[in-house]
Parts: C-alpha cells; sequence; structure tokens
C-alpha cells in the first residue's frame, strides 16, 4: 500500500554543517546520524529488507526517513529540531527529510510531535531529553554473560556449555550468566524439544547454578520453521498473508520463516508454556530474539494490529518468566518495546571481521555494529541497558582492540562470547576487565 506523506516542517539549514538522524525501525536496522550530503544505509537486498528493515517503507533516493522518531541537527547554531511519534508503543510514522534549496522538508504519513533542544550534546542530547520526557522507570542491573553464539554458532553441544562452564572458574572469570543460544532445539518453534546435541536442558541449568551462576537460554518466539513439529501439527497458528497462506517472514537459516500468531488461544498457551517450563528448569535469564517477526503486518486470529499483538505477546512472556527474570531483547522494532525489556541490543551482530556483507550495516560486522551502536547510546539507562554485543577477543578476530574498546565504552551488558580456553593474555585480560566491570548499572 502506497504510503500517503504530509509536509510537518521546513527548516533552514547549512549545508555543509547541518546533520541529520534516523531512528531504525528494529535492532538491526541502521540508525545514526549524516551529514546532508551522505547516503544512508539502506538494505540491498528483498530479504534483508524485511528481516532487518521495516517491510513496506521503501525509501525514495536522496530522503533521510526515521521509524518513529527523526531528528535535524541544521547546523547554524540553532537549536536541534526532533520530529517524534506521540505514542510510539501504538503507532510509529515514518518521518522523511528531503533537502531543497537551503531548506529541509519535514513530512510524515502519521502524527508526530515537534520539539527543539538547546542543551549540550547536539542530536544525542536532543534524543535523550525525548527519551526522558517519557518518564519511563529505572532499568534493573545487567547481569555479565558469557554467550555461545559467536564462538560454535548452531553447533554448539552440551559438551561446550560444560568446557566454558569449568572455564569460568578456572580462569576466574566474573560471569554472572551462562547463556546457551540457537542451536540446542530441534527446530525453530520446537523450543522444548532438544538437538541430538544436547542430552538435558534442565541438567545443565543445575549445573551452572550449582557452580553459583545463572542459567540463561535463548529464543525466537515468534519465528517458526516450516519444518518444524509445531508448524506440521498447528497450521492454524500462524499468522496469514492477505490470501490465506501462512506470512512469509524472510529466509534465514537455509530456509523459509513462518510467524506464530500469539492471539490464537491455543499459540498463546503454547508460548506461555514453553517459557513457564524454561523458568521451571532454573533459567531466568532469557535473550528473545528476531523479535520483529511478531510486530509484522499479518491477519491474525483475533483480528488484532501488529503493534498491539506484538506488545501483548511480550507481556505474556513476561508473565511466564517472572518480574524477577531478565529479558533481553533482540531484532525487536525499538519504539514499540518501549517499557517492555529490561535490556536491548541496540545494533546489528557483531563478527569476527569489520565489513558487513555486501556493505549494507544491518548485516553482522564490527563496522554496522559500532555505527548503530553509537547512535543509540542516548537509550540507555532511559528505555533499557543498552546491549552492544558480545565481546570477542580471540586471536582469530579482526580489530579486536577496537571492537572491545567500542563495547567498552557504552556502559552497557557486558557478554564474552568466545571459547574461553583459546583466549590468548589480551584477549583473557581484555574479557576479564570488561566482566569486572560488573556489568552495567
Amino acid at each position: 500500500m502506497p504510503q500517503s506523506f504530509t509536509t510537518v516542517a521546513s527548516v533552514p539549514v547549512d549545508p555543509r554543517t547541518a546533520r541529520v538522524h534516523e531512528e531504525g525501525w528494529q535492532s538491526w536496522s541502521p540508525s545514526g546520524s549524516y551529514a546532508l550530503d551522505d547516503i544512508p544505509h539502506r538494505p540491498a537486498d528483498t530479504n534483508w529488507a524485511t528481516v532487518c528493515y521495516r517491510p513496506g517503507r521503501t525509501v525514495p533516493p536522496a530522503t533521510f526517513q526515521g521509524e518513529g522518531l527523526l531528528a535535524l541537527d541544521p547546523g547554524d547554531g540553532s537549536p536541534v529540531r526532533l520530529w517524534a511519534a506521540p505514542a510510539p508503543r501504538r503507532a510509529v510514522p515514518s518521518i522523511r527529510l528531503t533537502v531543497r534549496d537551503g531548506r529541509a522538508e519535514i513530512s510524515a504519513d502519521g502524527p508526530v510531535t515537534e520539539s527543539a533542544h538547546t542543551g549540550p550534546d547536539g542530536i544525542q542530547g536532543a534524543l535523550a531529553a525525548w527519551a526522558d520526557g517519557l518518564g519511563l522507570p529505572a532499568p534493573p542491573p545487567a547481569p555479565t554473560v558469557w554467550c555461545s553464539w559467536y564462538e560454535y554458532f548452531t553447533a554448539v553441544t552440551e559438551d561446550d556449555i560444560h568446557e566454558n562452564l569449568r572455564a569460568m572458574d578456572t580462569l576466574e572469570l566474573p560471569v554472572d550468566v551462562v547463556q546457551i543460544d540457537d542451536g540446542y532445539q530441534s527446530a525453530l518453534g520446537d523450543w522444548l524439544t532438544l538437538s541430538g546435541r544436547f542430552r538435558s536442558r534442565a541438567g545443565i541449568a543445575d549445573a551452572i547454578r550449582a557452580r553459583g551462576r545463572r542459567a540463561g537460554i535463548w529464543t525466537a518466539p515468534f519465528l517458526v520453521a516450516p519444518h518444524s513439529e509445531l508448524a506440521a501439527r498447528h497450521p492454524d497458528w500462524m499468522v496469514r498473508d492477505s490470501d490465506g497462506a501462512p506470512l512469509h517472514a524472510g529466509h534465514n537459516w537455509d530456509h523459509d520463516l513462518y510467524t506464530l500468531d500469539a492471539t490464537h488461544p491455543e499459540a498463546a498457551a503454547y508460548l506461555t508454556d514453553v517459557f513457564a517450563t524454561l523458568r521451571a528448569e532454573g533459567y531466568d535469564y532469557f535473550k528473545a530474539d528476531f523479535l520483529y517477526a511478531g510486530a509484522l503486518d499479518g491477519v491474525r486470529h483475533s483480528g488484532a494490529d501488529a503493534l498491539t499483538a506484538y506488545r501483548a505477546a511480550i507481556a505474556l512472556i513476561r508473565e511466564a518468566i517472572g518480574a524477577d527474570a531478565h529479558l533481553l531483547g533482540c531484532g525487536a522494532p525499538i519504539l514499540p518495546s518501549i517499557g517492555l525489556f529490561d535490556a536491548m541490543r541496540v545494533s546489528p551482530d557483531t563478527a569476527p571481521h569489520r565489513r558487513p556483507e555486501a556493505d549494507d550495516y544491518s548485516q553482522p560486522g564490527q563496522d554496522a555494529a559500532e555505527f548503530t551502536g553509537a547512535g543509540r547510546q542516548w537509550q540507555h539507562r532511559r528505555l533499557w541497558i543498552n546491549d552492544p554485543d558480545c565481546l570477542v577477543a580471540r586471536p582469530a578476530v579482526e580489530t579486536r582492540e577496537r571492537w572491545a574498546a567500542h563495547v567498552e565504552a557504552t556502559g552497557g551488558l557486558m557478554a564474552s562470547s568466545d571459547r574461553l580456553l583459546s583466549l590468548d593474555a589480551w584477549g583473557l585480560a581484555t574479557t576479564r576487565r570488561l566482566l569486572s566491570s560488573g556489568g552495567a548499572a
């Protein structure tokens, strides 16, 4: 459906010094500030447009676009101007900026509020002031974490978890949470069925807790693999497209993706059972990933709009795990997630390499993660604890010193994701120092 934009402001700018901040739709969407003659980051292919950007919101050339937030420093000494969604939890308009004849023309496809800021820190200060105005309670401190992902990826085994658990003691690393990432489950959607590489999920949690640490686990609660037992048994639990087919939520893990419709009463009961079971097994740190899928437009059982359905589903998860569990969002729509999470990934994935594939800044790579992580620093301790993504410090990691400096400078959630016994002297000392910072307060 074509978008209809209405002009909301026209601001004189100095094109030599003005800057504009685009706020991306979700965790992995590029977000940051640009000079007016920069070319902003856009999706390199249609799949990434669905999985990592805001689907259906193609941006014309020579146009900046923020999803629910756009800020402009005119560059002439006048205040920073900011345009924002008035009810960002419920409706997120796209806000555009184009430059014509020395003026920035601002338009939006829905209601926005406008404000001006004269305080310190330029655009970041203006965004921070907007976040302060929401009046959210301070987020709880973040624990320090070891995560299996960036060493083992989906090939992780139960023995890998136990090896690193022992290494934490041997190396005297201050890890609060040992988090099992993707790879323990048999398929996306079949969260309580183990892959052949794991013997007992509850047993691992017991072993972690016996060593005085907390057990954490990864899920992608809204994604369902077409070959999963869940999809085979309950096809009516999927969000539908306008033709009645399962909504296509992108392609990853070498297969297409479906979306769980958490407005279906039986699907909601299943989602609750998954998280209540994991909590009963001893897990109290939950990384909920690929959450964009829960906010995709589609036909749902209840008829609810996408953002209402998304927030209700996250509320179900929170109720199932308890208020005292730590909930980290990732791949999540940013503004619709306000007030739901303890911590939030605020960038695309890091990687052992610097440049993202096809130079798409939604894709894994240190350059992309640093750009958006720095651009969203204003969210830290205002909306949640920022997660800049994991420290990877083993010798094979390209420019590991620069990546570690970025993670440390954010002051956010501190997580290690190396095979700990593979660290050299520099990697071990750096990992120990960042974890010893005590996590984000």
